[in-house]
């Protein structure tokens, strides 16, 4: 076998690393929206800002959930087990960040449905978490207020995604049809 022949053969980490990549954005984006994408030229210092800030945010909440479930299996070691409901909250909730993190790094690389996805769920979840923390009883005091830091921290990514800049860049009628890249 000559050389050429062997790289198409042979899979590199990073081909694999694209094929995962392009699996998990079918399955994020569906079939329609995956190859649309906003220009570069739109893509300015302030969309860049924000998408830091975002970033920045979303570690927080990793932070906040780690910390919740660090107290759970705290309260769990002193005897004082929380319910099942506590375990549940925490694990999703970490869970959905490292979703929202996922839309995030697309729609930092220009992809539409990574900021579609984004702006919608970083207006969905604080809403969902406020409403069941008010449930009486359901979460112990410590865990209600985790899930108000929680809602006030996605509320601030939901405004930033939602600034004047980012929806000029990802405004439908500047959207292109592109491939997706994976470096």
């Amino acid at each position: 076998m000559t050389p050429a022949q062997q790289n198409t053969t042979t899979p590199t980490p990073l081909t694999g690393l694209a094929a995962l990549l392009r699996r998990v954005d079918r399955l994020a984006a569906g079939r329609r929206q995956r190859d649309l994408r906003a220009p570069s030229d739109l893509m300015t210092h302030k969309v860049t800002q924000g998408f830091r800030a975002i970033r920045w945010i979303l570690t927080a909440e990793i932070v906040v959930g780690l910390a919740a479930l660090a107290i759970a299996f705290a309260n769990l070691a002193q005897g004082h087990p929380d319910n099942a409901a506590v375990w549940m909250r925490g694990v999703v909730v970490l869970g959905l960040t490292l979703g929202l993190g996922y839309f995030a790094l697309r729609a930092g690389q220009g992809w539409f449905w990574g900021y579609q996805r984004l702006r919608l769920f970083s207006r969905i979840f604080p809403v969902a978490t406020l409403v069941i923390a008010a449930i009486p009883g359901l979460y112990p005091f410590w865990m209600v207020l985790e899930q108000i830091v929680f809602s006030l921290l996605m509320i601030g990514i939901g405004d930033i995604a939602t600034s004047d800049s980012m929806r000029a860049a990802f405004a439908k009628a500047t959207l292109m049809r592109d491939e997706p890249r994976f470096a």
